[in-house]
């Protein structure tokens, strides 16, 4: 088990110096982005591209500074012990300590962080909020309800904006790593997606195939207002690369960029529906 060294809360007039910084430029009345007193956060996750992605989302959409990451517990608690943070996001299946014992860890604090969980299992959500966890999230997180944790983490102390950019919509967007890199594949650029366990594959218009940690089900809830429908268990079909519909015998299948793909009895009807609706619209 790893040691952690509990640290004390910072004297009050510390306090008071980190949430009242001093005039700089950039910090002139009238901007009220900067004038917000920035919470700090610790995000903990031991895969790269949801590491990434969560640290991107919390860095560009709130007033949190600084947020560090971390790809394992000891990583963690090397920041923990260097730095007090106001909220610490935590996945649950990671090497070392996992996500639960690292909580509990955490809440042995002399001034403990807010947890919250971002994981893509459900069935450790009771034993996350029977250690004080303020939130449990599952992947792949919108920044809406990254804005409904943060609030139940940080209370009224910190202002959090009510609305994104122009256009922002971070289910749009899903981290996969290539070649040792990160990079961004954008929910216009998949054709299907096909589950492989708790993870699923994109293959895009460009021909490439990715592994994600998402299972298909979460991703069929966050893509299905944009046009893609389940065919089969294990197949999420863009409804607009669907470009034919055949039945051989008892068999389904539609094609999508070149590939048949199998549809299930439990969805052929749905399929045929929307495929009758668009030819009548047409």
């Amino acid at each position: 088990m790893i040691a952690a060294r509990p640290r004390a809360a910072p004297p009050a007039d510390e306090r008071a110096a980190v949430t009242e910084p001093a005039h700089t430029p950039g910090n002139e009345p009238g901007n009220e982005h900067r004038a917000i007193p920035a919470a700090s956060a610790l995000v903990i996750d031991d895969e790269t591209p949801a590491l990434d992605e969560l640290t991107y989302l919390l860095r560009t959409n709130f007033p949190l500074d600084p947020v560090d990451a971390a790809q394992n517990a000891s990583d963690a608690l090397r920041h923990l012990q260097k730095h007090r943070y106001d909220v610490v996001f935590l996945d649950v299946r990671m090497p070392e300590l996992n996500g639960i014992e690292l909580g509990n860890v955490l809440r042995r604090f002399a001034a403990p962080p807010a947890i919250v969980y971002v994981t893509a299992y459900e069935e450790y959500a009771v034993r996350a909020f029977d250690i004080g966890a303020c939130d449990y999230l599952l992947k792949p997180v919108s920044r809406a309800r990254l804005r409904t944790a943060l609030e139940r983490a940080l209370g009224p102390r910190v202002a959090l904006p009510t609305t994104g950019p122009p256009g922002d919509d971070s289910s749009d967007l899903i981290p996969v790593e290539t070649a040792g890199r990160t990079r961004f594949i954008s929910r216009e650029q998949v054709r299907w997606a096909e589950a492989e366990g708790d993870y699923v594959r994109l293959h895009t218009a460009d021909g490439g195939a990715h592994l994600v940690r998402i299972p298909i089900s979460h991703l069929e809830e966050r893509w299905s207002a944009y046009g893609f429908i389940r065919i089969h268990r294990g197949y999420l079909v863009s409804f607009k690369h669907i470009t034919e519909f055949s039945v051989t015998g008892s068999v389904h299948t539609v094609m999508v960029g070149g590939c048949a793909l199998p549809v299930s009895r439990r969805h052929v009807r749905d399929v045929r529906d929307r495929i009758l609706r668009v030819g009548r619209r047409s």
